[in-house]
């Protein structure tokens, strides 16, 4: 660690370093609620998502018995094809949005299915929307939990470390700065005692003279 310099100089630099670092507390307490507010709501949203999902699932088991029926071949009825996804700026952190899902219902007879397999269908691709949506959900708050963290350490480096020792520096630089004006003062005076002093000598010796 290199040693604290104790001049005006540093002093001066050591009151800019605080001014600046108070300067930045602030924005990035702000940016801290701001994402933990965010947070928040991915998980309102992907506690919502996992709740319509587990719903349709019921729904399809409850209402829809027949799927049971090991004669009707549902397996790969509903795929999907791709997804596309965007990202959003969140004051500084880049979180992915799911802008649209493409699924596919896998061509079938209408003479070789029962009706009620249309319904089914509709439910998976529902489902199956969702499941991405969660998994996108997933995504924004581990980023969010991430971007949380380390906006949280940068403000404890400032509060609780940078703050305390740029103030610590300016108190320490001070009081020496202010021992040596004292010391300057008293060794001023001394020099002038000691001018007078021979000032005096000088005119003893050239009266006895």
């Amino acid at each position: 660690m290199a040693q604290l310099a104790l001049s005006k100089s540093a002093l001066q630099q050591a009151r800019q370093s605080l001014h600046m670092y108070h300067r930045f507390l602030p924005s990035l307490d702000l940016k801290r609620r701001q994402l933990m507010t965010e947070q928040a709501r991915a998980q309102d949203a992907l506690s919502q998502e996992q709740t319509q999902e587990e719903n349709l699932l019921s729904d399809v088991a409850h209402n829809i018995p027949m799927l049971a029926n090991p004669n009707i071949d549902l397996e790969a009825l509903v795929s999907i094809e791709s997804y596309q996804l965007v990202e959003e700026n969140v004051v500084g952190v880049k979180l992915p949005v799911l802008e649209k899902v493409n699924t596919r219902i896998r061509d079938y007879s209408i003479m070789a299915k029962p009706q009620w397999v249309d319904a089914v269908a509709e439910r998976l691709v529902r489902i199956l929307e969702l499941k991405i949506r969660v998994q996108v959900s997933v995504e924004r708050i581990q980023r969010l939990d991430y971007a949380i963290r380390r906006t949280t350490q940068r403000l404890n480096l400032f509060d609780k470390v940078l703050i305390p020792r740029a103030r610590m520096h300016i108190k320490r630089i001070q009081i020496v700065l202010a021992d040596n004006e004292r010391a300057a003062v008293v060794r001023s005076k001394i020099a002038k005692g000691r001018h007078e002093q021979r000032a005096e000598h000088v005119g003893v010796v050239e009266g006895v003279v």
